[in-house]
Formats: structure tokens, sequence, C-alpha cells
């Protein structure tokens, strides 16, 4: 563990030097078993990719298209991937009206190659509401999601811890 790692437990994020309330998981943080468990996984992940809504974000990384989703359907061939809408499987839009899916950084959970049903779509993101559980994802504030993924490195990884 470095400086550079941003360190999520169940009372909040630390990530250089700073602490960062955040959202987990309805189910809190363990192993996930499952597609819908609302557990946030615990271990070590890498962010794979960040995607921006650019009309609303100025932050560097993938912009996110009206048409764009995310396959959470365990049948579907592109499942936990990007995908573009319409899409023939359940999948959930990435360009939505509130402002959860702003900034988004994809994580490693289960992508290489993906385990149909493992689970998807864990990211961090921003919240809906200070500390409102998510379907598994870590979720924060836009301003402090902003500042961690403004300074985050090719070496920085989320560990998170239950």
């Amino acid at each position: 563990m470095t400086p550079a790692d941003l360190v999520v437990g169940r009372w909040g994020a630390r990530f250089l030097g700073r602490r960062f309330p955040c959202a987990l998981g309805r189910g809190g943080i363990g192993e996930k078993r499952r597609e819908g468990d609302g557990i946030t996984p615990a271990g070590r992940h890498r962010i794979e990719a960040v995607l921006v809504r650019r009309d609303r974000h100025a932050l560097a990384g993938r912009a996110i298209g009206p048409r764009d989703g995310w396959s959470d359907d365990p049948g579907d061939p592109a499942y936990n991937r990007r995908v573009r809408r319409p899409h023939g499987f359940r999948h959930e839009a990435l360009r939505r009206a509130d402002p959860m899916y702003d900034l988004v950084a994809v994580l490693d959970w289960n992508r290489d190659p993906p385990v149909a049903g493992r689970g998807s779509a864990i990211f961090l993101h921003v919240w809906r509401a200070p500390r409102w559980p998510t379907a598994g994802c870590i979720a924060f504030r836009r301003e402090d999601l902003a500042w961690i993924l403004a300074r985050w490195t090719p070496r920085s990884r989320v560990l998170v811890r239950g």
C-alpha cells in the first residue's frame, strides 16, 4: 500500500493524505458472489478507464455519448462491457439525466475475461446522495471524485477492505 492508493473501507476512503466520505454497496464490502448482490468487492483493483460526460465535466477521459450503455446481462456475449444502445440485452445507460455517471472510473472487477453472473459495472462514480447505498460501486461527492481522478497515476490502486 502506498499513499497513491485509494483505500476504501466502510467508514470512508483516503487518498494522498486526504479523507473522503463515500457510499458503498447496499450489501457492504465482501466477497462478490453474483450479479445484483449489492456487494462492493473486497480486494485490490485497478482503474481501467475513466468515462466523462463532456457536456458536464472537463476532466480527461473517454467521452460518454447518448447511446453508450454497460451490459449487466449474464446472457449477453458483451457482459460487463460498454455497449451501444439500443442493445438487445439488459444494460444500463451511461448517459443519465442525474449526475451519477458524469464521471465514471471503470474498475477491473470481473473484466478479463468476464465470468457471466459474477458481477458487472463496478465503478467509482458520483453519489446519489451522501452515503446513499449503491448496487456495489463506490460513490463519492462529485468534487471529491474529480480531485481523486485528476491525481490518479498508473501505479495507483483501489484497495477495498471490509
